[in-house]
């Protein structure tokens, strides 16, 4: 029997959202798929449910009106666990407990033959600790899909301790006849998508903690800057600021509270307080009827320098070196000096952000990282008490003068795209070290799983090899709990390259 080949219908137990997505996905791909639910009734009313989605598929042209009616003949609710005796595919969906599942698992593992394979759609549990229960753990596998399921296009494929690398196999390909694009990963706790993404909210939260900046202009910072589809803040309210503390909280204690994973007070506070996004109307913004959301923080127009001096190219944003050109601004090159910064008229100097504070210098207004200098609408910049009030001014006239929104911010090491970007990288380079998953799976469960702009390896690539690295190494030692600390992973990666270019 190939992965392709069920030896039987698949049988999706739960019918909650997520089952329901999943099960659609089957059906439209072609297969019987039988819905069970321990609440009476509730299966026969989910088949009516995606027998509706059908429908609408119909009107919206992705599906005829003869495909609908064969895969709705395909469906069939159960009343019974026993009903699911023929099936090639079991895949649960039910409530995130691992006593729940492990129940449920030894039900059905004497009930379907053995060659059915059996599979989790858990987010947040051990694959591992789920196949625990089983007599034969091997058949067993995780299928994560995204929500919602028939829409988003990754799956990850997770392998537990115990799983067959046939029984993997067969769930990859199986994933992708159905159109999904797998990914396949360790059993890892969050995965590839749930751990790599953490730095995401985690950092946009620290911003806010240090009264950096507003919830609107990180998002606004995110967004214009780093290119992310969304921000942290209005992500984190439509998933559900519950659900999103959660997974983030799951993934800290299954790591033994490794800092790195650290959850936020501020969003414990949001939690407590019942504010969990959207769907109760108030998060981090506010829902209601009278709710406007508010602005970010955008500096006055002011006028651009007539010149800046380029010590050295930039590094990650040479690009705007044309640019500023291209404004009409002249740039003179100070080729005697092998710095990565600009100097303004002032004296004060503007420097890519690089996990250094402002106020450790005399003069300078440090500008975050950017995802394209000349496609992006927004740049974050930051000084110090010890700044010029004309070196902020002519820093906030020259980005104005290329176009840009410019949002002032407190003086954080690293920013907010930088310190992002720099640990997303690190926990990515981190989780191919420890066998999790390839780069390229990496990339695509980013790219594909939370709509990133780049894949982790892309941004290195893009940044240079030691950029993270440095960046991190800054950071650390301005905050030396650990939360910063480059992994032994990227450590190597920055190091090998530093050697190949002959440093000693």
């Amino acid at each position: 029997m190939t992965a392709l080949d069920l030896a039987g219908p698949v049988a999706v137990v739960g019918t909650g959202t997520m089952g329901q997505g999943i099960a659609q996905v089957a059906l439209v791909a072609g297969h019987p798929v039988r819905l069970y639910d321990t609440a009476p009734g509730r299966a026969r009313a989910a088949a009516e449910e995606i027998g509706a989605r059908l429908d609408r598929l119909v009107e919206k042209d992705r599906l005829t009106g003869a495909e609908r009616d064969a895969a709705r003949a395909r469906l069939r609710p159960a009343e019974s666990l026993a009903e699911l005796a023929d099936s090639g595919l079991v895949l649960e969906a039910v409530l995130e407990r691992l006593d729940v599942k492990q129940q449920l698992l030894r039900e059905l593992e004497d009930i379907v033959s053995d060659d059915c394979l059996l599979a989790t759609n858990t987010s947040s549990l051990s694959v591992t600790a789920i196949g625990g229960a089983l007599r034969n753990p091997g058949r067993f596998v995780g299928l994560h899909f995204f929500n919602p399921a028939p829409l988003l296009p990754l799956v990850e494929v997770v392998s537990g301790f115990a799983t067959d690398v046939t029984s993997a196999t067969r769930a990859y390909e199986l994933a992708r006849a159905w159109g999904k694009t797998p990914v396949a990963c360790a059993d890892t706790p969050g995965f590839i998508v749930n751990r790599i993404a953490r730095p995401f909210y985690a950092e946009a939260f620290a911003v806010y903690e240090a009264q950096a900046a507003d919830p609107a202009t990180i998002d606004a910072v995110l967004r214009e800057s780093g290119g992310f589809r969304m921000g942290a803040f209005e992500l984190t309210d439509l998933i559900g600021q519950d659900v999103n503390e959660s997974v983030t909280r799951s993934v800290w204690e299954a790591f033994f509270q490794d800092v790195r994973f650290t959850p936020s007070l501020a969003q414990r506070r949001l939690v407590e307080s019942g504010r969990h996004g959207r769907k109760t109307g108030h998060g981090w913004y506010d829902y209601g009827d009278q709710g406007e959301r508010p602005e970010p923080h955008t500096a006055e127009k002011v006028q651009p320098p007539a010149y800046v001096v380029a010590e050295g190219d930039l590094g990650p944003a040479s690009e705007l070196l044309a640019l500023i050109r291209e404004a009409g601004i002249q740039v003179r090159e100070d080729e005697e000096d092998h710095g990565t910064r600009l100097v303004l008229p002032s004296g004060g100097q503007l420097a890519l952000a690089d996990g250094q504070t402002a106020v450790e210098f005399r003069d300078v207004v440090y500008f975050d990282l950017a995802l394209d200098y000349r496609r992006a609408t927004r740049i974050a910049l930051s000084h110090s008490q010890d700044t010029q009030t004309q070196t902020l001014a002519e820093a906030t006239g020259l980005f104005q003068a290329l176009g840009k929104d410019v949002s002032v911010i407190g003086d954080v090491p690293g920013l907010i795209v930088a310190r992002t970007v720099a640990r997303i990288v690190d926990l990515a380079h981190d989780a191919v070290a420890k066998g999790v998953a390839t780069e390229e799976d990496i990339d695509t469960a980013m790219r594909q799983g939370v709509s990133y702009p780049l894949g982790p390896f892309e941004w290195s690539r893009r940044l240079g090899r030691s950029w993270a690295y440095d960046v991190l190494d800054d950071l650390h030692m301005r905050d030396p709990s650990g939360r910063y600390a480059p992994s032994l992973a990227l450590y190597r990666h920055a190091y090998a390259s530093e050697k190949r270019e002959g440093t000693p």
